[in-house]
């Protein structure tokens, strides 16, 4: 279900905004492993310049979609208990040393977005394994991820 309804706001970027956005977190982690994870929410990386200059038309976009804001920090929305928070897609180079460039574009019914590599996953959960927050909240659950993506790595060499 959260898969599909990424896919409808990815449509929704897609064709309005102009924007191929990020599926990132433990939805976009599931996809890469293809295994469930239980994923809590959606986590979608865009440009920058819409959570700041051009934040009200994502607003208007998910408002439009039934979604609500409930953290305008977090740049989150509900809808039906279903949680989608923005992020800067920018901000992967500085935080886990991803280069945006190489990012791999998934092309799904007539939809395209960013999905990291299983490597890009590694560093972006090592990265958070080191953050304050996520390493008092959420480091059992970041180790268990790197151990699961460091198997399937060597699963695939």
């Amino acid at each position: 279900m959260k898969k599909k309804e990424f896919i409808n706001i990815a449509r929704l970027l897609n064709e309005r905004l102009n924007i191929v956005p990020l599926l990132f977190g433990s939805l976009g982690l599931e996809q890469r492993l293809n295994k469930n994870l239980n994923a809590d929410d959606i986590d979608i990386l865009i440009p920058e310049v819409f959570l700041n200059e051009r934040w009200e038309s994502i607003v208007a976009l998910m408002n439009g979609a039934g979604y609500a804001l409930y953290d305008l920090h977090e740049h989150a929305f509900e809808k039906s208990g279903l949680s989608v928070a923005f992020a800067s897609i920018e901000s992967l180079t500085p935080f886990a040393g991803i280069d945006l460039n190489r990012l791999p574009v998934i092309k799904e019914d007539g939809v395209c977005y960013y999905l990291p590599d299983l490597h890009d996953y590694l560093k972006v959960y090592k990265a958070s394994a080191k953050d304050g927050y996520r390493k008092n909240v959420k480091n059992k659950q970041d180790e268990q991820k790197i151990e699961l993506i460091n198997n399937e790595i060597q699963k695939r060499k």
